[in-house]
């Protein structure tokens, strides 16, 4: 069995678009439900890894697609490109999911005449877990901290943000912050009893970040 590294499974996660983007079949035709494509989507590149690789994926107890990879598997629209995750503690919003997001984007096609479907992968990229955390509040943390802010300053930043938390809990969060600045985060991620994350700013990446790999970018094609 081949050991499968990041680079590696970047590598077959861009063979899949190619071999699959534009594909018509019976099995997606009429489907809107984003939910059913993208449970369609994952088996189908799952079965593809394990031609190339042998792997056999089991069960996982945080619920990722990819556990040995540490990796789970996202599959939108680009028409909005989103999807949930579950909350398990408000760090995520700062530090990150814990864990590798592989996202595959897509824009679907129904042909009437022949009634089968296809789906275009215009993106897919991979973003570590460093990465995966919210933009606008990691974006905020490093300007306060550039201009000499204290944990006050970082605890009264993460109420404006509205993260979820009691006192206690965000006072050690900023404390924590303080000593462990954040990189980055490139996704947003809205507030709800799930995570809500948005990839537009995936998506549309036109710089070099270490921690993001674009491996397909058709989004103007």
């Amino acid at each position: 069995m081949k050991i499968l590294t990041q680079k590696g499974l970047c590598q077959v996660a861009k063979e899949f678009c190619l071999t699959y983007s534009g594909v018509y079949t019976k099995e997606i035709f009429g489907i809107t439900d984003g939910k059913a494509i993208g449970t369609y989507v994952e088996h189908l590149f799952k079965d593809f890894l394990k031609e190339k690789y042998g792997i056999v994926e089991g069960s996982s107890s945080n619920g990722i697609d990819l556990p040995h990879e540490n990796t789970d598997i996202k599959v939108t629209s680009i028409i909005q490109p989103q999807s949930s995750c579950p909350y398990k503690n408000s760090r995520q919003k700062v530090y990150g999911l814990g864990y590798n997001i592989l996202l595959f984007v897509y824009r679907k096609e129904d042909d009437l005449r022949v009634k089968k479907g296809t789906l275009h992968f215009v993106n897919c990229s991979f973003i570590k877990s460093e990465r995966t955390s919210d933009y606008q509040t990691t974006r905020g943390i490093k300007d306060i901290l550039l201009r000499n802010g204290n944990a006050d300053d970082i605890f009264a930043f993460l109420n404006d943000r509205q993260v979820p938390g009691d006192e206690i809990l965000l006072m050690n969060l900023a404390e924590e912050i303080v000593k462990n600045p954040p990189k980055i985060g490139y996704l947003t991620i809205s507030n709800a009893l799930q995570w809500r994350l948005q990839y537009s700013r995936v998506v549309n990446l036109n710089q070099i970040v270490q921690g993001i790999s674009t491996i397909v970018n058709n989004v103007g094609q």
